[in-house]
């Protein structure tokens, strides 16, 4: 089984720790990266943990990843309501996808109800905060499993 994924993050997520507590904890970006590399040792996969605020690098990450890994996880962030192309990316990509939000973006403001990636993914984890990355890991180790 292969077992090469990567955690796509988004814009400000590598302000964990700094930025509104109250919807994404105290957890900082390293200390989540930290865990999720720790989790996908655990179960024997292969992770990249990367960020970008930047809506055209990650889409160059997500068309390069269908070279390089087996599937993607993938927490969009502000992209996640307004980025068409990353939609498309994600939608060409066809391994296992797994769309993430650490806090609940259908109890957030109106605009954040609209998700332009979930009907592309295969499934998705809202508002369980940082445990939702590890969550994530565990599915996708199910979905890759299941691929075999």
């Amino acid at each position: 089984m292969s077992n090469n994924v990567i955690i796509i993050n988004g814009p400000n997520i590598n302000l964990l720790g700094e930025r509104e507590q109250s919807q994404y904890g105290s957890i900082t970006f390293e200390e989540l990266k930290k865990n999720c590399l720790k989790k996908s040792k655990d179960l024997n996969i292969n992770l990249d943990f990367i960020q970008s605020n930047i809506e055209g690098e990650i889409v160059t990450i997500i068309q390069k990843a269908s070279k390089t890994h087996d599937g993607i996880i993938i927490n969009a962030a502000g992209f996640t309501h307004t980025s068409v192309a990353i939609r498309d990316a994600l939608s060409i990509y066809k391994k296992p996808k797994i769309e993430l939000h650490i806090s609940n973006i259908y109890k957030r403001e109106e605009f954040r109800h609209k998700s332009l990636i979930s009907d592309v993914v295969d499934g998705g984890i809202f508002g369980l905060g940082d445990n939702g990355y590890i969550l994530a890991i565990i599915s996708m180790q199910k979905l890759l499993q299941n691929e075999n």
